[in-house]
This record gives C-alpha cells, structure tokens and sequence, in this order.
C-alpha cells in the first residue's frame, strides 16, 4: 500500500488539516498520511512548487501526493492528477503541477470526474474530492476510475536565468526564502556550468553587494572547525541541495538571516558577472 503525503496552505491552527485526514482515515483506516508541510503562504504557487519538488523524489515509488494549495472548490476550476516519475499527484488546474515538473512531461495527466455530479455537494475539495482519489489510487485503483485523460491543464512559466553571452553576465531572480532566510535563486549548477565559462573568475552581484566564490556546501565557509563560532554571520554564496544557487548567512536564521540582511525579496534579481 503507497503512501499519501499532504501538503496545503491551511496552516495548523485551523480545522482544514484535521478534516482532510479524517476523511481519508475514514475510506482507509490503515493509510499511511505523511505531511510535507501545511505553512506555504496562502496562493503560493512558486513556493509550493519549490518545496514539493525538492521533497517528493525521496519518497517510494507510487506515492499518492495531495497538494491543496489554492483549491478552494469552485464549479469552473477543473481537479487534475497527474503521473509523474512515478507518482501522482492531485490538485486544482491552477497551474502549480507545471511549476513543479517544468522540465519533466507528465507520463498522464487526468481531468478528475469524481464527484462531478454532486457539483452542489462539493464544499471543500480536499475532503470531498483529493482525499477520495488518494485513497483510491492508494489502493490500487486505477486513474481512468476517477477521470478522464486531458491534454490541456493549466501552464504557468517557471521563472529561467538567462545568460548574455555578449556581456558575459548570467542574469536570475530571487525565487524563494527558506525557513532560515537563505536565499534561493533560479541559478543551478548545471546552467552556470553550460554558459561555457564555467567556474572562471566572477562576481556575485546583488543590489550593491558582491562576492566572488560560490562554496559547494554549506559547511565549506568554515576553514578552520577549531575556531568555527568566529565564522558565524559570515555571508557568502553557496549551491544548495537542489543544485541552485542560494545566499546565506552561516549560522544565521529568519531574524538574521540572507534575507533580512541583505534586505532581498522574492523576485529580486541576482546576476554572475565574468571577469
């Protein structure tokens, strides 16, 4: 039996989390209910698309993901699930699927037909329609039970870095701020390694501030362990685990961190310039 994760925009003080497993625990007492996070800020798209890319490839094959980010019921939005690496994926057509597999094509992707003629009954999704279809998808069933196939879900544009090979310069965005207010962008590894100039001599360059080293890990910037303390709040520029770049402060966190400290913001652009 696959396991369901849970991922919403509900937070934890109110009911919505609560019910949503409920209902699933009622069509299958034995489900095995794992939440990613319930703390995306409300909408969030670009956020929710980070966070479940980075988290789903760790988890089994055949993994039933419910994903109730801005799917609040509405008769002109359709529910989709999608099929992908090997998993599958539920939420409203809003676009936030294209977000996540922006370089992968879906193996199949369903218009979710479940419930569809209860329309006047259905009054919050995640109980009445994704937890029926993880829980039937857990189980074994088959996606053409619940829907029909769709070749027409919603499309939004991943944000790309760009490189201007004239000015030699990369060019991206400020796309997300973790928990400890590091900062990420949409530069990877493999993007900067494909400009063809590689790990030459360059600059980091931020609103009026630089650096000029990207550390492959985080644990880099200490150069000396026996005097590790004295290397705390020191900033630099490092690839993360998601193979992006990404703006931190050792040892910082939200209060002190990149983002406080640099004063960046989602959607800020961050350049590599070559020397």
């Amino acid at each position: 039996m696959s396991v369901i994760t849970f991922t919403s925009d509900y937070g934890l003080v109110d009911h919505r989390v609560a019910s949503v497993k409920g209902k699933i625990l009622t069509l299958n007492e034995h489900a095995t209910i794992v939440d990613i996070t319930h703390n995306i800020q409300a909408y969030n798209l670009l956020q929710t698309a980070y966070i479940v890319r980075n988290s789903y490839s760790y988890f089994p094959k055949g993994t039933v993901h419910i994903i109730s980010v801005d799917s609040f019921y509405t008769k002109e939005r359709k529910c989709i699930l999608y099929k992908a690496d090997g998993h599958y994926f539920i939420a409203a057509d809003n676009g936030v699927l294209s977000l996540i597999f922006y370089d992968i094509k879906p193996e199949e992707v369903y218009e979710i037909t479940l419930n569809n003629r209860f329309d006047d009954e259905v009054t919050f999704t995640s109980t009445d329609i994704f937890a029926p279809v993880a829980v039937h998808l857990q189980n074994g069933g088959l996606p053409e039970v619940i829907g029909r196939k769709f070749n027409t879900p919603k499309q939004l544009s991943f944000p790309r870095a760009v490189f201007n090979e004239s000015e030699k310069i990369i060019i991206g965005e400020i796309m997300y701020i973790d928990n400890f207010g590091n900062v990420v962008s949409n530069i990877t590894r493999k993007f900067l390694e494909k400009s063809g100039l590689g790990f030459q001599s360059f600059i980091v360059k931020f609103r009026n501030l630089a650096l000029t080293r990207i550390y492959n890990q985080y644990t880099d910037l200490v150069q000396d362990w026996t005097i590790e303390h004295e290397f705390h709040g020191k900033a630099a520029a490092v690839f993360n685990d998601a193979g992006l770049l990404e703006l931190t402060i050792y040892k910082g966190h939200r209060e002190s961190g990149a983002r406080t400290l640099f004063g960046l913001k989602v959607g800020e652009s961050i350049y590599i310039e070559f020397q």
